[in-house]
């Protein structure tokens, strides 16, 4: 029995414990108790606590991902071609996550109130350590098993855990800053030592959650030091432009982060000055934007063998934009709008596509490193993770900058912690829901481009391992 395990790891397709999937999950988790926070609710404390006005947030937001698209080469370069005594990917979720939680915590301290410099050093910095988790972290994905039956698993949860920070970050923050708050608010500048103490919290516990991913994760699917010394920047635009799977999930990611980042960034000025909510109910909408996962994202390896791959981004995606509508006719009609019930039902009908069809993508990153290894003879896991990462996180620029420049055009009032014009409420209602249903339609073509079936890739995953043999 022994034996027999010993040559199924050797061939790569190595099945994990469950405390295994759990630890590597984890690492997901840590990263989004700081990722949601900023999706969520950094450019509420920007222009309420902070002082910034919403369009010199918007441009922060659009350079910063200018930054990342020169960075995150870089990282993926270098963390292809070292390494590291501890892990060529796990080493950097403690390199860099002890860090990343201290300039998180910095992105959300009032120190220097209203300086434009002070918030492009933190908000860079915390980018920048990010990026140095992210990529690799993504990679270790890879370097697990070439298994696509537990990479599903794996990737279902990874999205499970990731859920449960999101979950942690969109019902925890809005009650806890309120909670500490000496007006109860969490939008005025009287909450600004209450953000700061919520943000020590979550990033003291994803520092711990790091450390938990490191001590239960091993690289098994790791490309020889002789097969990455030759690995170079420009590596990532070949692989781009050779690599038409990785071309297609590359523009699905833009379009869906974006998606997603304009409905996170919206969710709480939507709920503060269109429904008139207070910080419990601010916290129960968020909440329901994470819920879902608990309930689907363990379902995903039955719906997948059920109606494959391209079903189910099909059906989920539809699913997403039908609660997008919701929301929509719920807000324009005044009788709806007051049965708060129907807005948490929309949001959970939204939320549920927008997480499995999101949720899922991650399992494709190690299919397009397995068809680039197979067509080229490279398996540069750092690369395409890089990748990936620039196209994210050029959905987040687009994201961010958008919500933004919206509330500037509709003459959002930052000193109001009450309401807004009618022309401001319906340009937080299109951010909430038009422009996200608009992407979504047009990721809902993109993926169904791609075109590495089960079927496929098993079969490439197959050839490869035979070709290392010989």
């Amino acid at each position: 029995m022994e034996t027999q395990l010993s040559n199924h790891e050797a061939k790569g397709f190595y099945k994990l414990s469950w405390v295994q999937r759990i630890g590597f999950g984890s690492g997901d988790l840590a990263q989004n108790l700081i990722y949601q926070t900023i999706s969520m609710y950094l450019l509420l404390f920007y222009t309420n606590v902070f002082g910034l006005n919403p369009t010199s947030a918007a441009f922060m937001f659009l350079l910063v991902r200018i930054v990342d698209v020169v960075w995150d080469p870089i990282v993926g370069t270098f963390v292809d071609k070292h390494s590291p005594k501890h892990g060529k990917y796990r080493s950097y979720l403690v390199f860099a996550g002890i860090p990343l939680s201290g300039f998180a915590v910095l992105c959300f301290w009032n120190g220097f109130s209203g300086s434009l410099a002070y918030a492009y050093f933190t908000y860079v910095g915390m980018s920048m350590l990010y990026t140095l988790i992210n990529v690799p972290y993504g990679a270790l994905n890879a370097s697990l098993t070439r298994d696509t039956d537990e990479i599903t698993v794996l990737t279902s949860v990874r999205m499970f855990m990731a859920n449960a920070g999101g979950l942690a970050v969109a019902y925890g923050i809005p009650m806890i800053v309120a909670g500490l708050s000496p007006d109860g608010k969490m939008n005025s500048t009287e909450s600004a030592g209450a953000w700061f103490t919520t943000m020590c919290i979550y990033a003291a516990t994803g520092l711990v959650l790091l450390v938990f991913c490191f001590s239960q994760t091993k690289e098994r699917v790791v490309m020889d030091k002789s097969e990455t010394a030759n690995v170079k920047v420009s590596d990532l635009w070949v692989e781009f432009k050779r690599n038409r799977p990785l071309r297609i999930l590359a523009f699905f990611f833009i379009t869906a982060f974006a998606m997603m980042s304009v409905g996170n960034a919206a969710g709480s000025y939507y709920m503060i000055y269109n429904i008139h909510a207070d910080a419990g109910q601010v916290a129960n909408f968020m909440a329901l934007g994470s819920i879902p996962a608990f309930i689907f994202m363990p379902m995903v390896p039955a719906i997948k063998r059920k109606v494959g791959k391209r079903g189910m981004f099909n059906i989920f995606l539809a699913v997403a934009i039908a609660g997008m509508a919701m929301l929509y006719v719920i807000s324009v009609v005044p009788a709806l709008r007051s049965q708060m019930w129907l807005v948490y039902t929309a949001q959970f009908v939204k939320s549920t596509g927008v997480i499995v069809a999101t949720g899922y993508m991650w399992a494709l990153v190690p299919e397009v490193i397995s068809y680039g290894e197979y067509k080229h003879g490279k398996r540069i896991s750092g690369i395409v993770n890089a990748l990936t990462g620039i196209f994210y996180k050029a959905g987040m620029a687009l994201g961010g900058v958008v919500p933004g420049l919206v509330l500037s055009f509709v003459g959002f009032d930052q000193t109001d912690t009450v309401s807004q014009s009618p022309l401001a409420e319906q340009g937080i209602l299109w951010l909430v829901a038009v422009i996200p249903a608009m992407l979504l339609a047009f990721a809902m073509f993109i993926i169904s481009k791609y075109e590495l079936t089960d079927e496929v890739i098993d079969k490439i995953n197959t050839e490869i391992e035979k070709r290392s043999k010989n």
